[in-house]
């Protein structure tokens, strides 16, 4: 019952959509209640199957799953022309990830109640893009994987080119063609994988118990990384961020600084790595030189822009940055560090792009420097933006503490001298990361408010329980980590094979 359950998650959103289908646009109110029930059915159940997760443990994961921990497995043939599967299945990491991202799109529908346009093809596409994300985190097939991963851009970009603000077509073209460069890359490394195991599967249960040859891991290694890593926003390829965030609708924003840059990440971790771990072993401290722009010189970019987005984007490649840093490190520790910073900055990222959306939808500006005191007139909102600064600093009590401290332990066990110099060069950068954060709530609650703002009003109560909820997350995995800690060494054990 729980893997019929399992794969309801991306069917349901998709099928939302065929619902809606022939509801005429006019309706909207009944558009956005079924969609809003939607993302609020599929919250629920990702809910219950992670504490069904979590109750069940390591005994129950399914035996042909070895050697990655696998529940709700399910391998059923797909295309028989190359033996593609339609094989999913959960573990603490991907199982967090989905919750994550169920949050993210349930906000995401709330918090675009307002938005002009058609209401109906923005919330389809919504859906689409939440059935792109789930199916990418749920694929144990590489091809299924991959037409996923795909879907996604697609959305993505449709949703900025048609609901986007400012250089809207430029800011989506940017983003499509640069993970379209990042997708060929991916590609050619699957077929690589297809035709150097020997085994003729994508399967990644099957493909792990392979030996990869060393020349092929040697070179399809990086160009894997680098594919997933472009949209993590890794550097030299973190220039599509910014103007991507600050172009998206508020709902775009919240799933792609949430969940999409995560992706990256996760396809790091659960294919590159976890196939090719001798080659990860070469070229992952060679990365870790690349983090110095993301960790160091990401929050001092932040510094000089004065637009909310830009501001937010940038904090954010710091914080992948991050994550990539406990990847490099390569020890249980980082590794565990950077799948809590996912799920961490995914929380923090929605809150950030939902308080910004709903003051830009009232103030029509995401300039600091005209926003004098209008937390005056926004307490709540304020408070929010303010919380969600708070939790990217790492301050303890919140799901940044513990994700960035296990991230430099992990970093410091490593023997390399420069993985040590970049993790302090990391720490001394939250000094940076709280002068932007500081002068940006400062700028936001003193000054003399323009008399245009008298009229503001603060968050309705739809507006409020999103970001409630987006806080409570943070403090539950701020104040509650030993559980989540757990379940993800569970799932991270069998890709530690260095």
């Amino acid at each position: 019952m729980d893997t019929l359950l399992f794969n309801l998650i991306w069917i349901i959103p998709l099928f939302t959509v065929l619902v809606c289908a022939p509801i005429p646009s006019q309706r909207g109110s009944l558009l956005k209640t079924i969609h809003a029930a939607s993302g609020t059915l599929v919250l629920l159940l990702v809910g219950y199957l992670t504490y069904r997760l979590y109750t069940l443990g390591i005994g129950s994961a399914a035996k042909e799953s070895a050697p990655l921990l696998l529940h709700y497995y399910m391998d059923i043939p797909w295309i028989h022309t190359f033996n593609a599967h339609y094989a999913v299945g959960a573990d603490g990491l991907n199982m967090f990830l989905l919750f994550l991202t169920a949050v993210i799109v349930w906000g995401g529908i709330l918090v675009s109640w307002n938005i002009k346009g058609n209401q109906k093809v923005f919330f389809a596409l919504i859906q689409l893009l939440a059935t792109s994300v789930y199916g990418v985190f749920m694929s144990m097939d590489l091809v299924l994987f991959f037409v996923f991963y795909e879907m996604e851009a697609l959305c993505m970009y449709l949703m900025i080119a048609g609901y986007g603000s400012g250089r809207k077509d430029y800011g989506g073209k940017k983003l499509t063609l640069t993970l379209a460069f990042g997708s060929s890359m991916i590609l050619a490394t699957l077929f690589g994988l297809y035709f150097e195991s020997g085994i003729g599967s994508f399967s990644l249960v099957e493909l792990s118990k392979v030996t990869l040859p060393m020349d092929f891991q040697m070179w399809a290694f990086p160009l894997m990384f680098m594919g997933f890593a472009v949209s993590s926003s890794l550097f030299p390829f973190h220039f599509w961020s910014p103007d991507g965030h600050s172009a998206a609708p508020t709902a775009v924003s919240m799933l792609a600084a949430g969940v999409m840059m995560k992706m990256g990440a996760y396809g790091c971790l659960r294919v590159a790595m976890f196939l090719m771990p001798e080659a990860a072993k070469i070229w992952l401290p060679y990365v870790v030189a690349l983090l110095i722009f993301n960790v160091v010189l990401g929050p001092f970019i932040a510094l000089r822009h004065k637009d909310l987005k830009y501001i937010t984007a940038y904090s954010s490649i710091s914080h992948l940055g991050l994550i990539f840093l406990g990847l490099a490190a390569m020890t249980p520790i980082g590794l565990r560090g950077a799948s809590l910073q996912m799920i961490s900055h995914g929380f923090l990222t929605g809150l950030f792009f939902a308080t910004i959306g709903m003051i830009y939808e009232r103030t029509h500006t995401r300039d600091i420097t005209q926003m004098g005191g209008i937390m005056r007139k926004l307490p709540f909102l304020g408070v929010g933006f303010v919380i969600a600064g708070f939790a990217g600093l790492g301050l303890p009590g919140f799901s940044g503490f513990i994700a960035e401290s296990n991230i430099f332990i992990g970093a410091f066990q490593q023997e390399s001298t420069l993985t040590r110099i970049v993790t302090v060069l990391a720490i001394l950068s939250i000094t940076t990361t709280a002068v932007y954060i500081l002068q940006t709530a400062n700028r936001m609650l003193h000054g003399n408010m323009p008399s245009r703002y008298e009229t503001l009003t603060d968050a309705c109560f739809r507006e409020k329980f999103v970001v409630v909820v987006l806080v409570l997350c943070l403090l539950l995995i701020g104040v509650f980590p030993g559980w989540i800690a757990d379940m993800l060494d569970q799932s991270i054990a069998p890709m530690v094979r260095w």
